[in-house]
């Protein structure tokens, strides 16, 4: 006995979210703390910058993406 193709979607689709979300999470935790460019030294400078920056976008970059594909399934 097979499960029902809307809610196979969803689930699918729930799992492809948390696994996007959660590699984004390991990307900046990875360049943020274990490299060490969250981090301020005094004051900060340009590898701090850059990685603020490369959060924001890729940020916004992750919410476009998962707002366009939780639009397109009609449940």
């Amino acid at each position: 006995m097979g499960m029902e193709d809307d809610t196979r979607s969803f689930l699918v689709l729930v799992a492809n979210t948390l696994a996007l979300v959660l590699l984004w999470m390991m990307i900046h935790i990875f360049l943020g703390i274990y490299l060490g460019f969250a981090f301020f030294e005094g004051s900060p400078n340009w590898k701090n910058i850059l990685y603020y920056a490369f959060f924001l976008i890729s940020l916004y970059f992750l919410i476009a993406l998962l707002s366009r594909k939780w639009k397109r399934q009609s449940f």
